[in-house]
């Protein structure tokens, strides 16, 4: 067994699990711990993927007893059933974008600029939005069963933008949801809700694409990435649930800035390649 290669999985399922719900984009962390790891097998392509599916997994495991109601009130209680419908209609624009036009984007944004860009554009995107929540009175939306089926669309449009290298799907839709009058703490939940059906669909279509690649002796190197992942977004989760009450997004905006700067930087010296 190759302990060092399983060092590796646990590194990269610890930086997908505390990356893919902050608004900091998982996707180019990865690339870049990657990089500095020597991970560039074409299956760490499937091994991305079934770490999300670690990542998925918290969301699950911590909001169990909520989407356990919600399926069995499903036949009978409207609010199961508005819950339900607000994130199918939350999933359904960027489901369907990414559908029709991955391909296309992997293939003509995905390059280092796009990415940096991404970055830098996000920040100063959260940067104002958090700024102008600051001067409201209140927010219109302060828990996810106040969401109406308009803001479900609204912030599912807004997710589109994340198919876009470097935007991150949290970002856009945290911060999506708070330009749209939700409280820190409804968007950020209400993200995670959308979350499941986005990363699940993506992971699922992802690993039968690259079904190929698949094989058992790479069962402890996936394992290992899965559980570390599972383990690290479950902590990262809880912390953010408790961060979002008391503070702003600021910072991660000016870390966004910088991670940018840093995605040009190591493109230009040739040191990272940012294309997946």
């Amino acid at each position: 067994m190759d302990f060092l290669l399983l060092f590796k999985a646990a590194v990269m399922g610890v930086v997908e699990g505390l990356t893919e719900f902050l608004p900091i984009s998982s996707t180019g962390h990865l690339i870049l711990t990657a990089a500095l790891l020597g991970l560039d097998d074409e299956k760490i392509t499937v091994f991305e993927v079934v770490i999300q599916t670690g990542a998925i997994l918290a969301i699950v495991s911590l909001y169990m007893q909520r989407l356990v109601s919600t399926v069995v009130g499903l036949p009978r209680e409207a609010r199961a059933q508005r819950f339900t419908a607000n994130v199918l209609i939350g999933f359904f624009p960027a489901a369907l974008a990414g559908v029709l036009f991955i391909e296309v984007i992997k293939g003509v944004l995905f390059n280092p600029l796009v990415v940096a860009v991404s970055f830098i554009a996000g920040g100063v995107v959260m940067l104002w939005v958090e700024a102008w929540q600051a001067r409201q009175p209140a927010q219109r939306i302060d828990d996810v069963d106040q969401v109406g089926w308009r803001d479900a669309l609204g912030v599912g449009l807004i997710q589109c933008l994340a198919l876009v290298p470097g935007v991150s799907r949290s970002g856009a839709t945290i911060i999506g949801a708070m330009a749209l009058g939700f409280s820190r703490r409804a968007a950020t939940e209400f993200s995670f809700f959308l979350a499941i059906p986005m990363l699940f669909g993506a992971a699922v279509y992802d690993l039968y694409k690259h079904r190929a690649l698949l094989s058992m002796a790479d069962m402890p190197f996936f394992a290992v990435g899965l559980v570390v992942s599972w383990l690290s977004a479950w902590v990262c989760v809880k912390w953010l649930l408790r961060y979002v009450a008391s503070h702003t997004f600021v910072p991660f905006a000016w870390y966004r800035i910088g991670f940018g700067v840093l995605v040009l930087v190591t493109a230009y010296t040739g040191w990272v390649n940012w294309t997946p």
